[in-house]
This record gives structure tokens, sequence and C-alpha cells, in this order.
């Protein structure tokens, strides 16, 4: 992993702050400005507002019931690097919409299928609001399950896609939001649904995630055209105090579903301020790290999603340079 440039504190400040972007950086609407440059940065700078200040007023209020939503400049940075305006980029585990909506505001396509109903319907009305603020691209979204996407979309878009951007479940339950009473702090929007329908991943085992993520990935590998770029978030989690390697699960579910890994990368959970990370934790991810500690664990506090990037191989057998977080796309 790189350093962080130094450019990107000092040009991504504060959201609450007015600044007056330079002639070397760029207006990024998720995240304040973003400098451009320097090429092959493998540091994403992409928590220099927090999730609910990178929302606001650009998604509808009910997006934030799901479990476990992409940060929205993640999905922004990823469609910006690997995609021309006019490309389709697809999601197949979309949730409330976070890849498509970046997309059509970038003037990409995008389709997105989900497993459940309830958030499938918060994706169309993401969509919807999107256009509403002159988004202008095409997108829509498919209920099923993606492990059988190919029997899902339509044929005619094999081969078609020049992105896929998704992320894994974390389990069936993740840190949701709080709300303090009288007998202290309840958790609740913490779970993908009340338990009773396990098809969806989240309720597998690690070893179940990575297969049926294989099945996902290589449903995606048939849609992507030859040089296709798949851009996978993951970050490992603790169960009962061990280390869930998620990231290399992912790995080796996208080697077996025929796709070839070209880079790793950082996006940040934290904010860069004056040249250090400022944390953005939950709050049961700070309370278990405050205990851990207590307990003399010398536990961290998470400050980024792995980003694993793969490719499509081209028919010919070449493979696309690595551009793991370049600002601009290459001309094509």
């Amino acid at each position: 992993m790189v350093a962080v440039a130094k450019h990107h504190a000092d040009t991504a400040g504060d959201p609450n702050e007015q600044s007056t972007p330079t002639a070397s950086s760029t207006i990024d609407p998720i995240g304040g400005h973003r400098a451009a440059g320097p090429e092959g940065l493998s540091v994403w700078a992409t928590a220099q507002a927090t999730g609910p200040v990178q929302r606001r007023g650009r998604y509808v209020r009910e997006s934030v019931q799901h479990p476990a939503r992409m940060l929205p400049a993640i999905a922004a940075h990823a469609v910006t690097a690997y995609t021309q305006p006019g490309d389709l980029v697809l999601d197949p585990m979309c949730g409330i919409g976070t890849t498509l909506v970046e997309a059509i505001h970038a003037s990409r396509d995008a389709i997105g299928v989900e497993y459940e109903s309830r958030w499938s319907d918060i994706a169309d009305a993401n969509i919807k609001h999107a256009h509403t603020q002159g988004a202008t691209g095409r997108a829509g979204v498919i209920r099923g399950d993606a492990t059988s996407i190919l029997s899902l979309v339509p044929g005619a878009l094999a081969g078609q896609v020049a992105l896929v951007v998704t992320s894994p479940p974390y389990g069936p339950t993740v840190h949701g939001l709080v709300r303090p009473g009288a007998d202290g702090v309840a958790k609740f929007d913490n779970a993908y649904n009340d338990g009773t329908d396990r098809g969806n991943l989240a309720y597998r085992d690690l070893t179940g995630l990575a297969d049926g993520f294989a099945q996902i990935l290589a449903g995606c590998r048939t849609l992507l055209r030859p040089g296709g770029v798949v851009v996978v978030t993951a970050r490992p989690w603790r169960k009962q105090g061990a280390l869930v390697d998620l990231p290399s699960a992912v790995i080796g579910a996208g080697v077996r579903a025929g796709l070839t890994p070209v880079d790793r990368c950082v996006a940040l959970l934290a904010a860069v301020r004056d040249g250090g990370l400022v944390a953005r934790p939950s709050f049961f991810q700070l309370q278990a790290v405050r205990k851990a500690r207590a307990a003399g664990t010398p536990m961290h506090l998470i400050a980024h999603e792995d980003v694993l990037v793969f490719i499509k191989s081209q028919s010919s057998g070449s493979s696309r340079e690595p551009k793991c977080s370049h600002g601009e796309p290459k001309a094509r």
C-alpha cells in the first residue's frame, strides 16, 4: 500500500467548510474537492465526508434502512476511474442502488440485481430521485437471485458490460443504527431480513458465501466485454474475536470465476486531515475496540475497505494495465 499523498489532505477539507477548487483539482460531488493524480495512487480518499453527508439529498430517506450501504464515494470513484460516459455498469447485489445512482450521475447506464424486494424498491426510488436531480444515465433494477444472473438479465447484454461494482455481505447482521433508550442503546436496521428467508448470501458461512459469490462473478464474466473490469469492496470482520478474511475469499472466488486479479487498493473509511487519518467508526466498532484494549488485546479501528480489482482477459490473451485509482479514464 502506498502512502496517502499529502495534497489529498490539503485539497479535501471539511465538508462543512467552503473552498475554491484550483486548476489542479476537480469537483467531487460526493466528498468535496478531489486532486487530479498522481496516477497509480492505490489509496482512495472516499470518506472526506461521512456516509450520511454523502447521501443527504442525493438518496431517498429510506436508504438508511439498509444494513450495509456502500459509501457513494467508493462507487463514484470506481465508475469514474474505470469507465467512459455511455458505458454500462452492473451491480449484481445492488441493495439500495448506490452503484446505479453514482453511475447515472456520471452519464453511464446501469443495471442492478437485488434479491430482496424491500431494497430493490428503494433502489428504484433512488434512481427516480437521481433523475429529478439531473442524472442523464439510464438504470434499472431486476428482482432476483444473482447466483442465477444469466437467467435474469436480457441475453443481449452478454459481452456489453464495461464495469461491475459490488460488495458481498458481511453476515446476517451488521452494526446498523443505534437509538439510546431507558434500557441502554438499542440496535435497529442491522439485518437483511427478519431471518425467515435464508436465500440471501448473508446467511451462509464463509465457504458458502465464497461459493455463491463465485457463481455470481462467473455470470458477470459472461456479461462483461473483453477487458471489462470488476471492482469488489470487502473487509475482514471478527467473529467471536477471530478475524474472518473475506478479501482473500473474494480473490479466490474471482479466480474460480475465470477473472484475473490485477490490483488490490484501499478505499478509506477515515478522513484525511493534515496528513493524518480521522476515524469514522460505528458505535459498536468503537465499543468492541475499547473492550478489547481494556482486556489487553491491541485491536484497532477499521479505517479502510479492500478494493479488489479483476479483469476479463482480452480474447487475444492480452490484458489492460491496472489503473487502481486513476482519476480520469484512459481513452479507448
